[in-house]
């Protein structure tokens, strides 16, 4: 089935939703990058004019294909939050199967599957900063990391034609990432959940410039007892005007209005488990961020050879940088290039 618009020249047919989801991965860890992530749904047969429409419920449409649990029967994709999703390091199975089979799954909707993380990487337009500044992050991991080439690309296929059968397209799926440096520079004038905040306002910014005539609907994962989001919301869209539609202990929901169109903003607490466009977010974010882990370890092993990989969390990431700190002193690489200052 054929959609009824084009993404690239912006020409939409009057019924075709567009349904975002904006997740994070990495807030808390001591090393590696911060990763938002974005997922943008476009869904035929919905007036996108009304206000009062609800977000549809896109597991049940793509049903044929995908599941909210990594155990399915059927052998369906799993696309969940990315933490129920990521499988124990000490398991019979890669701990990544489950994140790679979804992402990489959506991802080839649109395109071939890549070959590279550095393939994958060039399709979410994700970059950590050049090689040189960076060279723990320099060498390239092939893909697929935790699967059977065959079977993903089967994957694929088969979410490729339920999407086309509910006429639902992965119009988007990116990423935006923070390194040490970037981050320690940042956190000199932001807090952190500033940051945080940020990146997925340049997420909503790109979908309201692609997408403002036809009153998108963007769901942003909310952490923390913020309830209020209508003051950043004006500091960092200085020419909307804003409706405040909601503000309750599990939903913050805004309309904006400015030249570009109408867009409405949801901050929801657990918005994964409600929405399938955050839960891939939450999926591609933590991947993307894996796979820049398993750049990190590779980089630090090819030097220190009994070296024990880290996920980069604060106490783990703590033991890893005592072990590597003679390392990063031979190589003349200061240590807050890598670990985060808060």
């Amino acid at each position: 089935m054929s959609l009824g618009f084009n993404i690239a020249r912006g020409s939409y047919a009057p019924d075709v939703l567009i349904y975002a989801g904006i997740d994070e991965a990495g807030y808390g860890p001591l090393l590696g990058p911060l990763c938002v992530a974005c997922s943008v749904v476009a869904v035929e047969g919905l007036d996108p004019s009304r206000p009062d429409l609800r977000a549809p419920n896109l597991w049940e449409r793509l049903k044929d294909a995908v599941c909210d649990s990594p155990s399915d029967k059927r052998k369906r994709i799993a696309i969940a939050d990315s933490k129920r999703l990521k499988g124990a390091k000490e398991g019979k199975s890669h701990p990544l199967r489950h994140l790679e089979r979804g992402v990489l799954s959506a991802v080839a909707t649109e395109r071939t599957l890549p070959a590279t993380d550095d393939e994958l990487f060039a399709a979410l337009g994700v970059t950590v900063g050049p090689p040189n500044e960076s060279p723990w992050y320099a060498s390239v991991t092939p893909l697929p990391l935790a699967l059977e080439a065959d079977a993903l690309a089967i994957a694929a296929n088969r979410l490729r034609v339920a999407a086309n059968g509910a006429a639902v397209r992965f119009a988007r799926i990116a990423c935006d990432a923070l390194d040490g440096t970037q981050f320690n520079e940042l956190a000199v004038r932001s807090q952190k959940s500033d940051m945080n905040f940020e990146m997925a306002m340049r997420h909503v910014n790109r979908i309201w410039s692609e997408h403002g005539q036809h009153h998108p609907r963007v769901v942003v994962d909310r952490h923390g007892g913020r309830m209020h989001y209508r003051e950043p919301l004006q500091l960092f869209f200085t020419e909307a005007s804003i409706t405040i539609v909601a503000e309750t202990d599990s939903l913050s929901r805004y309309r904006l209005e400015d030249r570009r169109g109408t867009i409405t903003i949801s901050f929801e607490v657990e918005s994964e488990s409600r929405h399938l466009p955050n839960a891939l977010a939450s999926m591609t974010a933590k991947f993307t961020r894996e796979l820049f882990m398993e750049r990190m370890n590779r980089f630090f092993r090819s030097h220190i050879a009994e070296l024990k990989p880290t996920a980069g969390y604060v106490e783990d990431g703590r033991r890893y940088l005592k072990d590597i700190t003679p390392t990063l002193r031979a190589l003349g690489i200061a240590s807050e290039r890598l670990v985060r200052s808060r």
